[in-house]
């Protein structure tokens, strides 16, 4: 290897950062790696072939590479801060929170940093621990809507906490506007219900809705076109179950459902097995299969269209990226709520799968769909009664579709029947997804497993059952959605 000068190093690294830029993550590894060798001293190499393996979901490789990068510039904000999302990411959360103490140490002050680290431990259900460093978080900044919101999840206040005088104040304040006021209205609508003042919850709750609704506005019609294109393109196909493959290194368990509906519940359980390795909310079937079919809001390809080539690269591109991000034997769980759209076609392409729809009373949903907030621009529907009411609708349609034409292709569990009688029912769930019984499954919340859902605090308790039928107290609040899914309280 001829020596380059640095005229040549500097072209080569911007030609690496712009190969990066463009997603050819192997062209510019290639030209990292040689950089690497020559200039060992530059930070900024590993930290760009973190930056790869990060976009790659090698969050191993990425921890490793960051680590080299604060070896030789320890105190860089950017190479501290992407090397502690990645320590998160692979469950190294003492070193983790390490990095993040290194960052809060250089600017104490600063709020994102301690948010940081107070969320990675909130995920890995160090509640205690991340109670602390909230607090210290909205000391320094007490109009902080989405750290009051964020925080709450895994808490729940006291009337007399300071911190609910603190967030009435923020509330009362002109400058608190936009998402940052609806995330405060959504944690004092929470502190209302656990205080029990429920006569005051949507007095925060539907004010708070409202501002994000207008932010992200929802399109009805393109929901209703989606499903009824996808209807009519699985019409005519035989669905009943195809010849089983020579292939058993491979049998995901996909755990499909409304959101709030219990799906994380659900899949912690199962992935509480020692055979079973939890994926998560991972996306991959619902666009491989989009990728396949087309878009179901122009033109969609007709299930029968499809060949056996067809159904095996649908197969064999969702294995890979399974296996990218995922290590694991033969079982794992893909937690995407999506996967009722298309549970035929992927009964289809891979016939060791096995599906579990999780049900739950609609009005409970809706309510906890209502009082929720999700990522920005996702779940449209969730900000008005209404809407979540029609989109549970499309939900069912689907599945009454596939209870038609997948006879005993996925199994339902209730989320009622569930925490009412947890082990008859975790057995048939096993049972179900052709799994021997094992006792870790009840002890679920012991499960160390990161959990990045609204449901974080839940999955890391025993089962209770006062999540159930709470829609009560707001039942006349809930009425769009029980007139619009014709239910009657007494139901």
């Amino acid at each position: 290897m001829l020596p380059l000068n640095a005229n040549q190093i500097k072209q080569q690294y911007q030609q690496a950062l712009a190969l990066i830029h463009a997603k050819r993550f192997d062209a510019a590894s290639d030209i990292l790696a040689k950089l690497a060798v020559l200039r060992p001293e530059l930070a900024e190499v590993p930290f760009q072939q973190g930056i790869i393996a990060v976009a790659q979901k090698d969050h191993a490789a990425a921890a490793t590479f960051f680590a080299t990068a604060r070896g030789l510039k320890p105190t860089e904000p950017a190479i501290l801060t992407a090397l502690a999302a990645s320590q998160s990411e692979i469950s190294a959360y003492a070193d983790a929170a390490d990095t993040y103490d290194a960052l809060i140490a250089l600017a104490p002050k600063a709020i994102k940093p301690r948010a940081d680290k107070a969320l990675m431990m909130q995920r890995a259900g160090l509640f205690d621990a991340a109670e602390k460093e909230f607090r210290k978080a909205l000391k320094l900044a007490p109009h902080d809507g989405e750290l009051y919101r964020i925080f709450l999840a895994t808490k729940k206040l006291k009337s007399n906490d300071p911190l609910v005088r603190a967030m009435k104040t923020a509330w009362s304040d002109k400058r608190v506007s936009g998402r940052g006021r609806a995330h405060l209205g959504f944690a004092l609508s929470k502190t209302m219900e656990d205080t029990g003042n429920h006569k005051r919850v949507f007095s925060y709750l539907k004010p708070a809705n409202d501002l994000i609704r207008a932010q992200y506005p929802y399109d009805l019609a393109h929901r209703d076109a989606e499903v009824k294109a996808l209807l009519e393109g699985f019409a005519g196909f035989d669905f009943r179950p195809p010849a089983p493959t020579e292939d058993n290194t491979f049998a995901p368990i996909f755990v499909a459902g409304l959101p709030r509906s219990g799906t994380t519940l659900v899949e912690q359980v199962i992935a509480s097995h020692p055979h079973v390795t939890g994926g998560g909310e991972m996306g991959h079937g619902l666009r491989l299969a989009y990728d396949l079919l087309g878009d179901p809001g122009t033109s969609l390809r007709p299930m029968t269209s499809l060949t056996p080539d067809d159904l095996n690269g649908f197969a064999t591109a969702y294995k890979t990226a399974v296996r990218k991000v995922l290590e694991f034997d033969t079982r794992m769980t893909d937690k995407s709520i999506q996967t009722h759209l298309i549970m035929g076609l992927i009964r289809q392409a891979i016939p060791s799968a096995r599906f579990v729809v999780v049900r739950r009373d609609p009005r409970d949903i809706a309510y906890s769909i209502y009082k929720n907030v999700f990522g920005p621009g996702s779940h449209r529907y969730a900000y008005d009664l209404t809407d979540i009411a029609r989109y549970i609708q499309t939900h069912d349609q689907m599945l009454d579709f596939w209870q038609s034409a997948l006879p005993g292709g996925f199994h339902e569990i209730w989320y009622e029947d569930l925490v009412n009688d947890p082990e008859p029912q975790a057995r048939a769930l096993l049972n179900a997804v052709d799994l021997p019984w094992d006792d870790a499954c009840l002890r679920f919340y012991e499960n160390p497993r990161e959990v990045r859902t609204l449901s974080v605090h839940q999955v890391r308790q025993p089962i209770y059952k006062t999540s159930t039928a709470g829609w009560r107290r707001y039942a006349n609040e809930l009425r769009p959605v029980s007139d619009i899914l014709g239910l009657k309280e007494d139901d």
